[in-house]
């Protein structure tokens, strides 16, 4: 009776093999069915839990991801798991490791250890690997049972890249036994390399500069592809810890996918880094690609999403031709662990694997101690409820945390001479959230868990260079949050319902007014619809009015700068810099640095005076305790408003 024995030891009868894929079903004598399965920008995610919120979720796991690699081998006759990097870092069981419990050498990180029990057959090295600098990331890839290799990051380069001395083994070179269709073993080869993107020397100058190099993703598998088949790898796998970007290969590029696939001798590629799904309608009539074959370049591909989302699957028919094996076809998916409801809710598609879960339950019982724990104080309540007012402390250290971060990412740049503003807006501000939907975390200890409260969202940090006039026009679009209010006239609603409180930016840097009197100049989707409105007045930096044509560097989020919001200035083409790193991730190493924060709203905006004019705002009724202290507007109790909402007057 045939059988299949991966490296793990795992062995399934071919006769007892259920729901067979149709590769497997049809293979002939001289054809074997390949299941290449993918994990991809784990990121600690082991348990189904959301460390920010203290709670249980259906989305996200390698416990969960698990029960699909383990279905998927049972159902095989050969298979083959890989992991495209961002293991190490990105949620709070990594800093747990990283910033308390430390990795000696000897020591086993949790999200190794998880993956030593699925058995994983090779790695490679994300950018996020680099974060807590060399000897963590060797302290920690060294307890894994697996290898994990990475082709263009040198501790020296040579002449070539054939000469440099590799951080890691630039690939390996696995050699397996596969079952053809007959119940015949056949000895392979399988080449695998890892490729990161060579912006980690810029993301992580402080630990990198000066102990290891990089080179271009495309230059290094150019020279090692063919080394690998000199040395007799028969079927290469590119683990390209890069997105998908342009078609077109440029010198140094971070999301080289495409080109990368096109070097001769790579036969499949498994992507990730920009968390995303490939084959998927994100990549619709993209060049380079088929998004119906899953197809990069021509190749084999896949990207399976993040936090283990998904499963990257990638199942090839091999057949053999004389003394080689080639691709007769093909199928590439990327399986999901749950559901989107149409009423917004999760459905779990897989239960979690119980031996996962068990290998890393110890450091998930001290990262929940760990975020329950204070990482520092606060001397000034952060609070949501009078955001939409007022300048407010939730907001303020948002952006005092994001301006702190980007002044460092940004020394020793051409952008460093710039003047440095940060764009954040309330996340948690009522709405159709309901009267309890807001921030409110109590002068005194700040766990590591409140950083959810202050911010809802795994966006990563950008920085944009805008001109004097498009800062302006930032703010005319954020003004969108209000109704036009006229002069004279008593107890009208100050908020548009239509208009989400994410979208209502303020600036830090600049200070400004809100003329209520005009228009809004964009309507609630961004389009103009009263080009000659003003609504910000009194736009100064430095005490000075700003000069239209004057440059400023605006540190923000990625969906921001990406055109999210439709706001002038941010559409993408005016990125400058682009962060590894979550904005929960630096608010949390912010507030680990400073120990004590004092978030107090400067006050950097408000509305312009409008005499004997009242409006009436909404807000949570827990806001009432802080009514008497928002600076530079005047509350006053105006009963209940709508849906259970506390209702207030400010008089303009």
């Amino acid at each position: 009776m045939p059988i299949q024995l991966s490296r793990r030891g795992f062995i399934a009868s071919t006769a007892s093999l259920i729901a067979l894929h149709p590769f497997s079903a049809h293979a002939a004598a001289n054809q074997v069915h390949l299941r290449i399965m993918e994990t991809t920008d784990l990121h600690v995610h082991v348990y189904p839990y959301d460390y920010y919120a203290d709670k249980a979720i259906d989305t996200v796991g390698l416990s969960r991801t698990a029960s699909l690699i383990e279905a998927i081998r049972a159902e095989s006759t050969n298979s083959i798991l890989l992991d495209n990097g961002d293991f190490l870092q990105g949620n709070p069981m990594g800093d747990y490791i990283a910033y308390e419990r430390g990795m000696k050498p000897g020591d086993m990180h949790p999200v190794i250890a998880a993956m030593n029990t699925l058995g994983f057959d090779a790695s490679t090295l994300g950018n996020h690997e680099f974060n807590y600098g060399l000897n963590f990331l060797t302290n920690s890839v060294a307890g894994a049972s697996f290898p994990v290799v990475s082709a263009n990051i040198a501790k020296n380069q040579g002449a070539s890249a054939r000469e440099d001395e590799t951080l890691l083994p630039p690939y390996v070179i696995l050699e397996r036994m596969l079952t053809d269709g007959a119940g015949a073993a056949h000895p392979i080869k399988i080449g695998i390399i890892g490729f990161v993107p060579p912006q980690v020397m810029n993301w992580d100058r402080k630990h990198l500069e000066g102990n290891v190099q990089a080179r271009d993703i495309v230059a290094a598998a150019q020279a090692f592809v063919p080394e690998m088949k000199e040395k007799g790898a028969e079927l290469i796998i590119a683990l390209c810890h890069s997105g998908i970007g342009a078609a077109a290969h440029s010198d140094g590029m971070e999301n080289a996918a495409i080109p990368l696939a096109a070097v001769d001798g790579i036969d499949a590629i498994l992507t990730g880094h920009s968390h995303l799904v490939f084959p998927s309608k994100t990549f619709e009539g993209r060049e380079g690609l088929d998004n119906a074959a899953g197809t990069i370049s021509g190749k084999p591909g896949v990207m399976g999403g993040f936090w283990g989302s998904h499963m990257g699957l990638i199942d090839l028919m091999l057949e053999r031709d004389g003394n080689s094996w080639r691709i007769a076809g093909h199928t590439a998916e990327a399986r999901p662990i749950s559901k989107r409801n149409e009423d917004r809710s999760i459905t779990a598609l897989v239960e979690d694997n119980a031996a996962v879960l068990a290998s890393v339950q110890l450091e998930h019982d001290a990262t929940l101690a760990y975020v329950r724990r204070a990482v520092g104080k606060t001397d000034a309540p952060l609070h949501s409820y009078f955001a939409l007012v007022a300048d407010d402390p939730s907001v303020q250290v948002v952006s005092n945390a994001q301006m702190w971060y980007v002044e460092q990412q940004l020394a020793g740049t051409d952008y460093a001479g710039l003047p440095l503003l940060s764009a954040a807006a309330p996340f948690k501000a009522g709405g159709r959230g309901g009267p309890d939907y807001y921030t409110d975390v109590p002068v005194g200890d700040v766990a590591i868990k409140n950083v959810a409260d202050l911010y809802l969202y795994p966006n990563t940090v950008r920085a944009v260079v805008v001109t004097g006039a498009q800062v302006k026009g930032w703010l005319e679009r954020s003004a969108g949050m209000f109704n036009q209010i006229t002069p004279g006239g008593a107890d009208q609603l100050l908020l548009n319902p239509d208009f989400p409180s994410y979208n209502f930016d303020v600036i830090d840097g600049v200070t400004y007014k809100i003329d209520l009197s005009q228009p809004a100049m964009f309507d609630k989707d961004g389009a103009v619809v009263a080009a000659g409105a003003n609504r910000i007045v009194d736009l100064a930096y430095n005490g000075a009015p700003i000069d239209p044509a004057a440059r400023f560097v605006i540190a923000t989020n990625n969906y921001r700068a990406s055109g999210g919001g439709a706001f002038p200035g941010a559409d993408g083409s005016t990125v400058v810099f682009e962060a590894p790193d979550t904005n929960r991730d630096v608010l949390v190493r912010y507030i680990v640095e400073k120990g004590t924060i004092n978030p107090s709203a400067d006050g950097n905006w408000g509305f312009a005076p409008m005499p004997g004019t009242s409006v009436l705002f909404d807000t949570g009724p827990g806001g009432a305790q802080y009514a008497g202290a928002v600076p530079g507007v005047a509350l006053e109790a105006a009963g209940t408003g709508e849906g259970g909402f506390a209702r207030f007057r400010i008089a303009l």
